[in-house]
Parts: structure tokens; sequence; C-alpha cells
């Protein structure tokens, strides 16, 4: 699996939609866009190699949601001055929430497509066999010296 090309692919998407609802919508610059945008894409991609694989995709859409609205809203308090960040970072983390939701199935397609060929090796029928021989016991009785 390429993580740098989903990397990419999350970094972009996220950074337009911050872009769009924080630059355009309440005034933030792009400087700040990109930096909030570099950390929450750091921070959520970890989290989606952690619990995407294991959990379904609701779950980790919520956790996104959460992570990418305490990060906004706490860096847009700390790096800028003024404003209703609250309200700002709300609706920024729902941005964030659509589009990790399709993130998240396109990432699902990739790890299944990179390891497809992990699984292409393995028996279709996994079910358990016993293995029968003639040996009734470990003893021998025609060899006495054993």
């Amino acid at each position: 699996m390429n993580h740098i090309k989903l990397f990419a692919v999350k970094f972009i998407g996220t950074l337009l939609m911050l872009y769009l609802i924080l630059g355009f919508g309440y005034g933030m610059t792009f400087g700040n866009v990109f930096l909030i945008t570099l950390v929450l894409g750091m921070i959520a991609y970890l989290g989606d190699v952690v619990i995407l694989p294991n959990l379904n995709n609701t779950v980790a859409t919520i956790a996104d949601f959460a992570t990418a609205f305490l990060i906004i809203y706490f860096m847009s308090f700390g790096i800028t001055t003024g404003g209703e960040w609250f309200t700002a970072s709300f609706v920024a983390a729902v941005g964030v929430t659509l589009f990790e939701y399709f993130y998240h199935k396109y990432y699902k397609s990739a790890y299944n497509e990179a390891h497809q060929d992990e699984r292409e090796g393995l028996p279709r029928d996994t079910t358990m066999q016993t293995e029968a021989s003639e040996e009734t016991s470990p003893y021998d009785p025609e060899n006495k010296n054993e």
C-alpha cells in the first residue's frame, strides 16, 4: 500500500475542504489553514492506519469528527485572534467528517487491493481436516525390543 499516495489524497482533500470553510467562510489565512491541515492530516492518517482496518467506517468517522473538531478549535484559537472559533470549528469538523466518510471507502479499497496478493496464496476451503492412520496405538506387540 502506498502510504504517501493515500496521505496526499487525504491532505489535499482536507486542505480544500478546510480552506473553503475556514478561509472563505471565516476569513482565516491560507497559511493558518495549511498548518491546521498538516497537523490534522498527520494525526488523522495515523488513526486511519490503526483504527480503520480493525473497525468499521462509522466508528472511524466518529473518531475523525472528534479529532478534527478538537484540533481545529484549539489550533484556531491559538494561532488567530478574535472570531467565533467554536462555530467555525464545528462547521469545519462536519465538512471534514463528510470528506472522511468517502475517503475511508477509498482507503479500504486501496488497502484491500494492496493486500490481495497476500490472500491469494491461501486455500479457499480453510476447514480443519483430521488425519487417519492404520496404527491404533504407539505400542507394537510384534517388536518387543522397543
